[in-house]
């Protein structure tokens, strides 16, 4: 096991980066799997904190605003004194599109991207990476995208165009994701250009020759035994299981059984016979009709939930919302070989999450983690590109980190922000009259009990 001296001291330095708007760690993984060693990650959201330090033990996590931080704040409580930083990634939220004769970053509500800026300058990272909706790039928005440019123009960056929407089925992902990344770099340095894409986009539809197919719904999630199959999953969200099936090329990575898997990131010690982020559904006996009447690749008509075709893609995977606005469950698919959804681990398989990395029990904040997260093999596919134009090779780690406390996967907002010590964040939902005890019911009934042996 490693500790955090020598975890920001390889004996070829690693690039260093910072991920702000962290969420439970899409884009972390991916860097580090590129090769960057993360300082800090930087979330509001103390429950998304607490799977964050979980899965990434060694990074200091920061359960704070981006606009109440400075870049000396964060240098300092990620204890890297004036180390450069060759990167800082994140996807801001971005609003206010529709305010007429205003400069759209001079609307309050767009006031993070500015600290996403104001951070990238204050410490003085070498790079940058701004991901985002593919809405930004068209209509009226893109006047949005063009001021971002000068503001980060006004800070001495520069930025890579024409800017491009990447598909994480370009990248090895079963899942349609297209996200908006702006590459950038200090004025006189290399830019990072775009990754070249790997596999077919299409579904076979359309296909790019000299690439191959990608893997499919099928490989993602075909070796993984049935949820259902498991008493305990209805009061836990994991198990031990003795036997898989065969895994495809794709499963069989992230269970992490080629030579490849941990790429350039650190081996994580970590119990392979456990079945995580499984807890069960139920549903009833007429919506388990629906689902199976409904053809594979075909949206069921009552639900509206999108069915899994074995040989095909999945959808987008959402977030659902969070407690200000109903704290309503994404819309998790409909597995193709079994009428239910899909269990938080089926869709982190989608998303390209390894069998190690553990999110949150509840299926709620399990799915919204996994929905507002960057896929990490895309991820990765923008980090070698970062890794390249600082002219760093990567370095494999040494050794191995032990995975955090798995109370930490338990805490809800309370427990969470009195962990990080912070404020409960205030939840408009909550203020609603009697919405409060709703919530609490809510949030109890997807609370599996933890299970031993």
């Amino acid at each position: 096991m490693t500790n955090r001296s020598a975890y920001l001291k390889e004996p070829l330095r690693r690039p260093l980066g910072i991920d702000l708007f962290a969420g439970a760690g899409g884009l972390s993984l991916g860097f580090e799997q590129a090769g960057f060693d993360i300082a800090a990650a930087v979330e509001i959201d103390p429950i998304h904190c607490a799977v964050h330090k979980f899965n990434f033990p060694e990074t200091v996590v920061i359960s704070k605003s981006v606009s109440e931080l400075t870049g000396a704040e964060i240098r300092r409580r990620a204890e890297i004194g004036d180390r450069a930083v060759d990167c800082v990634f994140g996807g801001p939220p971005c609003q206010g599109f529709s305010m007429i004769g205003q400069r759209i970053l001079e609307d309050p509500r767009n006031s993070l991207v500015m600290d996403f800026v104001r951070l990238v300058a204050e410490l003085d990272a070498e790079t940058f990476v701004f991901e985002n909706v593919k809405g930004l790039t068209v209509g009226k928005h893109r006047a949005f995208l063009e001021e971002l440019v000068q503001a980060f123009g006004d800070r001495g960056y520069q930025v890579r165009l024409p800017w491009r929407v990447l598909d994480a089925a370009c990248y090895g992902v079963p899942q349609h994701r297209e996200r908006l990344i702006l590459f950038g770099a200090k004025l006189g340095r290399d830019i990072p250009d775009y990754p070249t894409a790997v596999t077919n986009p299409m579904d076979g539809k359309r296909q790019v020759q000299g690439l191959p197919n990608g893997p499919t719904c099928k490989d993602a999630l075909g070796d993984l035994p049935d949820a259902e199959r498991f008493e305990a999953l209805m009061q836990s969200d994991t198990v031990k299981v003795s036997v898989y099936d065969a895994p495809s090329n794709y499963a069989a990575e992230l269970r992490c059984m080629t030579n490849d898997a941990w790429h350039y990131g650190y081996v994580r010690e970590w119990n392979a016979a456990s079945l995580t982020s499984s807890a069960r559904t139920l549903h009833t006996d007429i919506s388990k009709r629906r689902f199976s009447a409904t053809k594979p690749g075909a949206v069921e008509p009552i639900s509206r939930f999108f069915k899994l075709s074995p040989d095909g893609l999945s959808n987008t995977l959402r977030a659902g919302t969070d407690g200000a606005r109903g704290a309503f469950t994404s819309p998790r698919p409909i597995h193709f070989a079994y009428a239910r959804c899909v269990t938080v681990r089926e869709m982190a398989r989608l998303h390209g999450f390894p069998d190690w990395f553990r999110l949150h029990v509840t299926k709620w904040h399990g799915a919204r983690q996994i929905g507002n997260s960057v896929p990490p093999p895309l991820a990765r596919a923008i980090a070698k590109m970062v890794v390249k134009a600082l002219k760093m090779e990567p370095v494999r780690p040494s050794g191995s980190i032990a995975l955090g406390d798995e109370s930490l996967l338990h805490l809800e907002m309370t427990a969470a922000s009195e962990h990080f010590g912070v404020k409960k964040p205030k939840s408009g939902r909550d203020r609603k009259s009697g919405a409060k005890k709703r919530k609490q019911h809510e949030i109890e009934a997807l609370r599996p009990k933890v299970v031993h042996g």
